[in-house]
């Protein structure tokens, strides 16, 4: 195939149904590893929340930008509405292409001696795949682990990972559409709604969790995710009407 007739088919499976667009991604990866994941399937965006396979998915990194940063450790809780499957989660520490910045240990505590002996992401992107296939990814704010484990992919097989996702973040956002203050409110002193995990999960009395734990904050999303179709959704709500 050219590459002008890889794009055009690259683009044409952009806009297919994910159940459609797995089938193809499954045909067109050279990924053993990928084409196992596109091959588990997914499912159909009228299918209920309440009948959806959930896994919570959190990464810590050296910083925050993909093309200079790292993932140092990944966090994943399988989950469905009515339960949170604690028995299959998983919690790896992985070894980072570039080094370790000393914000990063203050922040999530993960020092050059806990990844010394830690395996390269390759080395468990078979398990971190195989616990995601079949299941709908559930984040807290997209924009940190859609692009860095699309960087960590192509660095090692040279090929991107396509999904839908739940971003309780951007549903938080969604609910909140007038957090930012005008200057009028601030001058009263009204404090601004904020969309940080802790905040979000406070204001459905969920309880406090220490933060930067990929395992934790896995488990924390979960269970906003849960809170959040409690409180503003349906069990019954189509998954099509929430995925990203």
């Amino acid at each position: 195939m050219s590459g002008d007739q890889e794009t055009v088919t690259n683009v044409q499976s952009e806009t297919l149904p994910w159940p459609e667009r797995f089938r193809e991604l499954a045909r067109q990866t050279g990924d053993d590893r990928l084409k196992a994941f596109y091959e588990a399937g997914c499912v159909a965006p009228d299918t209920p929340m309440k009948d959806v396979p959930f896994v919570a998915v959190d990464f810590e990194t050296t910083g925050l930008d993909p093309d200079k940063h790292s993932i140092v450790s990944i966090g994943l809780v399988p989950f469905t509405l009515d339960r949170i499957k604690l028995g299959g989660s998983r919690h790896w520490l992985v070894k980072p292409q570039l080094p370790l910045h000393q914000t990063s240990i203050t922040i999530h505590g993960i020092t050059h001696t806990d990844i010394d002996k830690a395996p390269d992401l390759d080395e468990v992107l078979d398990e971190f795949l195989t616990s995601l296939a079949g299941r709908i990814p559930v984040v807290h704010y997209r924009n940190i682990e859609r692009p860095f484990l699309n960087v960590a992919l192509r660095w090692r097989i040279g090929e991107e990972i396509r999904f839908p996702v739940i971003d309780t973040m951007a549903i938080e956002a969604h609910l909140h559409p007038n957090r930012r203050l005008n200057w009028w409110q601030k001058l009263r002193g009204k404090q601004p709604v904020s969309i940080r995990l802790a905040d979000s999960r406070l204001r459905y009395g969920l309880p406090h969790y220490p933060p930067h734990n990929a395992l934790v904050d896995a488990l924390a999303s979960a269970e906003l995710l849960i809170a959040q179709v409690q409180h503003h959704f349906s069990p019954e709500t189509p998954i099509g009407d929430l995925w990203l």
